[in-house]
């Protein structure tokens, strides 16, 4: 990118949206740091949970969690064994490890996007078939994958979704994360990880089509389980900052969203997560979908772009009501019924939400 030029990409990598703070962590960071990594651990934790630092640049929390899930995970890290991080859809898996990866190796980029069609060469590596046909196998015409460039460099490799990935694929990692070398028998060679190498990897076991791990790969990785925010305070804290990061990368012309629609969103979704209001007066039946933090962000973030460019700018109940019935509903005979029930029983008599009940009855 020209020098000067400002950076229109829609999803920044993390080392590049945080470079600031990445530089004045690494600028006064003086604990001990692993061969290879760019921050000591204690670095990477006030990088994830955010602080200040004694020059007095603040950095900001990336992770709003229980701290000490944060600490295992970097202190796996440092180890020889893999990271698993798994959880529901929507649980910071995939945003851990970018962060993770930026904060230890300046490069998140080394990614493999797991999915039933993925092939080995994906995971270990590829030819360049131009060059195999007229030199034959050689290592100019070896095509290196994200984890073969990760231990030739001694980074972190991400592997994102590894229970989406074919279990005979999966099995490939096996020898890459005991004996930490990668083989390639064609031209009598292997590669070595190098200090530093290292792999996290996400999955969930929440929805179709995912395939068990063995036994043998499960070993290899300590799992770290990803848990839903613990509070409704923490989670509309969540999904307030994420809010507004997106709605200014997005460069919505609207007002910053309303805590009051935050707050009402928020507590629509982890009342029917949890099948009781949060008074735990109330039982309630549990939708399909997993109406996680990240899909209430993408219901206030599209309330806002409802509000900014058919509105008056400001998020209103209107606006909120039209994004949260997809959210819910995604089997249109259960869910339907249970987002129904859920309006009448506990949304119509809640004390300040009738023009939300309101919207609800105009849309249908």
């Amino acid at each position: 990118m020209p020098k000067n030029k400002k950076n229109t990409a829609l999803r920044p990598h993390a080392e590049d949206a945080y470079a600031a703070e990445l530089k004045a962590l690494a600028k006064s960071d003086d604990r001990f740091r692993p061969t290879n990594w760019n921050l000591s651990p204690w670095a990477v934790i006030t990088y994830l949970m955010g602080g200040t630092l004694d020059d007095g640049t603040v950095i900001e929390p990336k992770y709003y969690g229980n701290r000490r899930i944060m600490e295992v995970a970097v202190a796996t890290l440092a180890t020889d064994r893999a990271l698993m991080l798994i959880g529901i859809p929507g649980t910071a898996k995939t945003w851990v490890s970018e962060h993770l990866a930026a904060a230890i190796s300046g490069d998140s980029k080394l990614l493999v996007q797991g999915t039933a069609g993925l092939t080995e060469e994906a995971m270990r590596y590829g030819w360049n078939y131009a060059r195999l046909i007229a030199e034959g196998p050689s290592e100019k015409a070896l095509v290196a994958s994200p984890v073969m460039t990760a231990m030739e460099k001694g980074k972190i490799a991400r592997i994102e979704e590894l229970t989406r990935i074919p279990s005979e694929v999966q099995d490939t990692l096996i020898t890459i994360l005991s004996e930490k070398i990668l083989p390639v028998p064609e031209i009598g060679m292997e590669v070595q990880g190098n200090r530093g190498f290292n792999i996290i990897a996400t999955a969930n076991d929440r929805d179709k089509g995912v395939n068990e791990l063995s036994s043998a790969l499960r070993r290899r990785f300590n799992t770290v389980v990803m848990p839903l925010p613990a509070t409704l305070e923490e989670e509309v804290k969540i999904v307030k900052t994420r809010v507004h990061q997106i709605a200014e990368r997005l460069e919505l012309p609207a007002s910053a969203a309303p805590a009051k629609e935050i707050q009402r969103l928020v507590t629509i979704f982890r009342e029917l997560r949890s099948g009781k209001t949060e008074d735990g007066r109330t039982k309630l039946k549990s939708p399909t979908s997993t109406l996680s933090t990240a899909e209430a962000i993408s219901v206030i973030n599209s309330g806002q772009s409802l509000a900014a460019h058919f509105g008056d700018g400001d998020l209103k109940a209107a606006d909120l009501a039209a994004g949260i019935t997809g959210a819910i509903v995604k089997d249109p005979i259960q869910d339907t019924m249970v987002w129904q029930e859920y309006l009448e029983t506990v949304v119509k008599d809640r004390k300040d939400w009738k023009d939300l009940y309101r919207a609800f009855m105009d849309m249908n």
